[in-house]
């Protein structure tokens, strides 16, 4: 009997945490920290001394960017296309 409600309760369990989108989805925040940051600036303003623009306000046209531009090679070797929409995403919302 203990060992059915153990097993009644992992499954729970589980099922709990394959239905939560979270668990799955990429921290843009922390991706933009570790990939973006460095160039572009905690909030997304840029840098003008080293030719990095601004993202903040421009979030349509960061998975361009990652895509297309070869200075980001690099970059796009390194991330997933899900990751790259997690950094957009987040880019999206920096205030």
């Amino acid at each position: 009997m203990k060992l059915r409600k153990l097993a009644s309760v992992l499954t729970i369990c589980v099922l709990l945490v394959l239905a939560s989108p979270s668990v799955w989805a990429q921290d843009g925040a922390a991706l933009y920290k570790s990939n973006c940051a460095g160039c572009h600036k905690a909030d997304g303003s840029g840098n003008q001394a080293i030719k990095a623009p601004a993202v903040k306000g421009k979030a349509d046209a960061v998975a361009k960017t990652v895509n297309e531009n070869a200075k980001h090679a690099p970059l796009k070797k390194k991330l997933s296309d899900e990751q790259v929409k997690a950094i957009t995403e987040y880019v999206r919302n920096l205030k």
